[in-house]
């Protein structure tokens, strides 16, 4: 996709950007469904299918469209970043993690169109689509993803993947760069 102009100019006035930079650079942005839709495609059985629109060294923004699949839980490795809702409603649940133990579920909670939520470093959440409306979604993050770190609860392990793995357990042995067995909490 060849960015508008102006939103290349948002993006790339970033360095370093702050939590409220980056929220004010996305509204900024503006960008809508039916911006977007001719590069929305099928899921292929996974939680959802990702499109990068745009990368430098200090952020990245991507678009996804969800299937009925629930994302393994993941953190965002040292990246922090808004996610904005263009469509449906997001259930997004947050964990906590302590030690090497697997994370804990703490609460959900429910974005909906319009709405905007934070991801904090090393953060970890899940998402998934509340009904079939077509969950859609804009994600900035600073800087661009790497070290991200996905849960898998049967195996009791999580893994660091490679940049072309999205929030599920790797399917291709290169996409998992690290593995990490977790205890179970007693």
């Amino acid at each position: 996709m060849t960015l508008h102009p102006q939103a290349k100019n948002v993006l790339e006035s970033l360095k370093n950007p702050s939590r409220l930079e980056m929220k004010e650079a996305l509204t900024e942005l503006n960008m809508s469904v039916t911006d977007l839709a001719p590069l929305l495609q099928s899921s292929s059985g996974k939680p959802y299918y990702r499109k990068l629109l745009y990368k430098n060294e200090d952020v990245e923004l991507l678009v996804m469209n969800w299937s009925d699949l629930e994302c393994s839980p993941h953190d965002h490795g040292d990246s922090h970043g808004w996610i904005q809702v263009l469509n449906g409603t997001s259930v997004n649940s947050v964990y906590e993690v302590n030690g090497n133990n697997l994370p804990k579920e703490l609460f959900k909670e429910y974005h909906h169109q319009g709405q905007y939520f934070f991801a904090p470093k090393k953060g970890v959440h899940k998402m998934q689509a509340d009904d079939t409306r077509g969950l859609v979604t804009l994600h900035l993050y600073s800087p661009p993803i790497s070290g991200m770190k996905v849960y898998d609860f049967e195996k009791c392990a999580a893994c660091i993947v490679s940049g072309d793995c999205g929030a599920w357990w790797p399917d291709e042995q290169r996409q998992k760069l690290k593995e990490i067995r977790l205890k179970k909490e007693a």
